[in-house]
C-alpha cells in the first residue's frame, strides 16, 4: 500500500475515533436519570386537595352526633363538615332559606312538606338516614291499659307529628280519625271516636318531656326523649319499623348535585354508620338505609 493509501486510512481512522468518542460524551447519549424522573412525576401528581367546608345545621341528638361520627371520612375526602347545633329546631330551616347553613339534618318529609308551602322554602331532600319511631311516655303509668277515662295527653302542635301522633293512638285502638284524611295533616277536631273520652293537649314538642308530671302522658319525639336523659325503651308503646317518618338531608334547590353534599349522603348511608346507630341507639334510632 503506498503513503497515500496509508495517510487516507489514517485520517479515515481518525474520524470514526472522534465519532466514537462523541458519542460516549455527548449529552444525547446519556442514561436518563430515572430516580429524578420518579421524582418529578410524583411531584407533579401529587398535588394537595383542596379542601371545602359544608356547613349543617342539626338538632343536638341524634342528629349531630351521627354527623361527628362520619367527620372524619368527610376530611379525608377533602370535605370539612362544620355541624352546628340549633336548641329551636323551628330556625332550622330559615336559617337554610337564608344561606346561613348549607343543608339541614332533623326533619321528616312529612313535615318539611307541611311547612314548605307557607313558607316558600325552595328546598330539596337528598337522602333518608333515620327514623326516630316516636312513642307514649308516662311518669305515672306503666302500661297502656291504665290509660283511664278523661286522661290528660300530651301530643305535639306542629301539623305533621300531631297527625303522626293521633295516627299512633289509632294504632293502639284507643281512637278513632276520620276517614280520607291523606295530607299527614290532623288535630283533636278530626278525631271520629274516643271511647275513653281521653283529653289532648297540644304542646310545643320540646315542652312534652318537662310536662310529662302534669299528664298521664305524652307522645314524645324520640330525639326529645334522648336529650331529656329518658330511657327510650320505657315508653308504653311506640311506632313500628314501617314509620314514613325517617329523617332525612335536606339543601336549597339545585345544591343536591355538589359533589360535597353526594359525598355526605354517602358516608351516612355507609354499612359502618348503621352500625354506630344500632349500637349507640338501640330502639330510639333505626337506620333508614
Amino acid at each position: 500500500m503506498g503513503k497515500k493509501g496509508l495517510f487516507s486510512l489514517a485520517s479515515i481512522l481518525v474520524v470514526i475515533g472522534a465519532i466514537v468518542s462523541g458519542c460516549a460524551s455527548g449529552g444525547t447519549a446519556q442514561a436518563p436519570d430515572t430516580k429524578s424522573a420518579a421524582q418529578g412525576t410524583a411531584a407533579s401528581t401529587a398535588k394537595p386537595t383542596k379542601e371545602t367546608t359544608l356547613k349543617i345545621g342539626a338538632a343536638a341528638v341524634p342528629h349531630a352526633e351521627i354527623l361527628n361520627f362520619v367527620k372524619p371520612k368527610l376530611k379525608e375526602q377533602g370535605v370539612n363538615l362544620e355541624v352546628v347545633v340549633y336548641d329551636d329546631e323551628g330556625q332550622l330551616n330559615p336559617a337554610l332559606k337564608d344561606k346561613q347553613i348549607d343543608a339541614n339534618y332533623f326533619q321528616h318529609v312529612p313535615y318539611l312538606d307541611s311547612v314548605k308551602g307557607e313558607k316558600g322554602y325552595d328546598f330539596a331532600v337528598t337522602t333518608k338516614v333515620h327514623v326516630e319511631p316516636i312513642g307514649f311516655y308516662s311518669s305515672k303509668l306503666k302500661s297502656k291499659d291504665e290509660i283511664k277515662e278523661g286522661a290528660r295527653i300530651g301530643i305535639p302542635n306542629n301539623p305533621s307529628n300531631e297527625y303522626r301522633a293521633l295516627a299512633l293512638l289509632q294504632q293502639q285502638g284507643l281512637i278513632k280519625l276520620k276517614d280520607g284524611l291523606t295530607t299527614y295533616e290532623a288535630t283533636p277536631k278530626d278525631i271520629a271516636g274516643n271511647p275513653k273520652k281521653l283529653k289532648f293537649v297540644e304542646a310545643d314538642s320540646a315542652t312534652l318531656p318537662r310536662s310529662l308530671p302534669d299528664l298521664e302522658g305524652a307522645i314524645i319525639n324520640t330525639n326529645l326523649v334522648l336529650e331529656a336523659k329518658i330511657d327510650p325503651k320505657s315508653a308504653l308503646f311506640r311506632e313500628d319499623s314501617k314509620s314514613p317518618y325517617a329523617n332525612v338531608i335536606v339543601v336549597r334547590k339545585g345544591d343536591e348535585t355538589r359533589d360535597e353534599v353526594k359525598k355526605l349522603d354517602a358516608a351516612l348511608t355507609a354499612p359502618e354508620v348503621k352500625k354506630f346507630i344500632e349500637d349507640k341507639y338501640g330502639v330510639a334510632v333505626v337506620p333508614a338505609f
